[in-house]
């Protein structure tokens, strides 16, 4: 029987979930446009070199944490700090990643609707409604606010639901559709012409640009950011944890099945750029990069698709369903950092605090709807390249400099007897006390340099 604050049932289902969170929209399509910009094979290497040697770490801190302290993100900061001014800066720590994954998943919503609106497309097109199709797939407030509103709607009613029934029941069932998505369309674009090209370009590694500092910070922000970390959001999935889960191993296998899907990521996107580029389709901006981000999900894929004839139509389908699925997975990891927060500290009921937040989250959605050429890119690069890494960078310093040592090891010793023998524990400590910190900060000033 479940808890009465909720509690991941199986391993499986906290695997999903956490996967899920890591595995997001910035995932499928940043990973596979990284690799070919920076060497390839040599960035690939690079990155899960960096999965394990910073991700990993950091995600540790925020598992441990979460199981702990059985709290959301602003009181499980509090209840591991010893002095007055070590649980005020904890409070205050907690209420900033609250905001900040506030904020993402306003954007965030944004993006996951015009998703919504290309998976439509398509269908429209079979049944002749044109003007329908138009209207999906061109850029518009009425569109925009629309999808946004749906696409939270979607996400508001999985956490409503609670652990159990709403993030595991929902994760258990999108993340093997996800998969089974992303293999289908790989065997697929590997036999069109062009395929082997894209292959090549990011499966063989430019051994010259191995150590490329550019190469190495890419990496790095990648493997930060594809995990989730600094909000929150694994800290709360960990609270969901049973004792008795050996929290090393099961952190371990979230990153590896994180760094796996953006492996596969790659495989599907980078030979599908080279297939659209055989069918004329550029795939180079000006400057000579490859195209990423927006351009490539809302112009050059549709445009692959369009150029297939009658097969691009349920190919475009199957796509969008595949970034559909993955923007819901990362989205309800999101939206339960505040509504955490709002049932335990404020007494208020999950439904009715998952659909007061969901409401507040499109209200700052609109505003960045209505405002967007000033508000999208500030709020994007305010959450994700300069907050998302201080909040990592705290949430490291709490787990080590802040929380005793022997509370510490004696939570992960709960889940695994045989920690203190461990090569985990010989490394661990240490290396997130002194090293991730120093690694993040220089993430963090690479970033702002930029």
């Amino acid at each position: 029987m479940s808890s009465p604050r909720g509690q991941f049932s199986s391993k499986t289902g906290f695997i999903l979930a956490a996967s899920g969170s890591a595995v997001g929209l910035g995932n499928i399509w940043g990973f596979p446009t990284n690799a070919a910009e920076n060497g390839g094979g040599a960035f690939v290497l690079i990155y899960f070199v960096l999965a394990f040697c910073l991700a990993y770490p950091a995600l540790m801190a925020e598992l441990i944490i979460g199981r702990h302290t059985r709290s959301n993100m602003v009181s499980a900061l509090q209840k591991i700090s010893t002095g007055e001014m070590a649980r005020k800066v904890g409070k205050y720590t907690g209420f900033f990643g609250v905001i900040i994954a506030t904020l993402i998943l306003s954007f965030y919503s944004i993006v996951a609707g015009w998703m919504l609106a290309f998976l439509l497309e398509p269908l429209s097109t079979i049944t002749g409604l044109s003007e329908v199709s138009d209207w999906l797939t061109e850029f518009g407030n009425t569109r925009n606010l629309i999808f946004s509103a749906v696409f939270m709607i979607f996400t508001t009613a999985v956490i409503s639901a609670g652990v159990e029934q709403g993030i595991e029941k929902w994760s258990c069932r999108l993340m093997p559709s996800m998969l089974l998505l992303m293999v289908c369309l790989i065997v697929y674009v590997m036999f069109q012409e062009g395929a082997l090209t894209g292959l090549k370009v990011y499966l063989l590694p430019d051994f010259r640009q191995i150590g490329d500092p550019q190469l190495i910070a890419s990496a790095m922000g990648q493997a930060f950011f594809s995990l989730s970390l600094g909000v929150g959001t694994m800290l709360i999935y960990g609270s969901y944890l049973g004792p008795d889960e050996n929290l090393p191993a099961m952190g371990a296998i979230v990153t590896l099945v994180d760094s796996s899907i953006a492996f596969l990521a790659g495989l599907l996107v980078l030979p599908a750029l080279f297939v659209a580029q055989q069918q004329g389709v550029t795939i180079y901006s000006e400057a000579g990069n490859l195209i990423a981000g927006p351009d490539l999900i809302f112009q050059t894929l549709p445009a692959l698709f369009h150029g297939m004839g009658a097969i691009g139509i349920p190919v475009g389908l199957v796509f969008f369903c595949l970034m559909t699925i993955a923007a819901l997975t990362s989205s309800i990891s999101m939206l339960e950092v505040p509504v955490s927060y709002t049932i335990e500290n404020h007494r208020i009921g999950r439904p009715t605090s998952a659909w007061l937040i969901g409401t507040i989250i499109f209200i700052f959605s609109g505003f960045i709807v209505l405002n967007f050429d000033t508000l999208f890119n500030f709020t994007v690069t305010l959450t994700t390249e300069y907050s998302q890494p201080l909040l990592g960078l705290m949430l490291c310093i709490f787990a080590t400099w802040v929380w005793h040592r022997d509370k510490m090891l004696a939570e992960i010793r709960s889940g695994y007897p045989q920690v203190e023998q461990s090569l985990f524990w010989k490394i661990w400590p240490s290396y997130v006390r002194f090293c991730c910190p120093a690694l993040i900060l220089l993430m963090f000033v690479q970033g702002v340099l930029n």
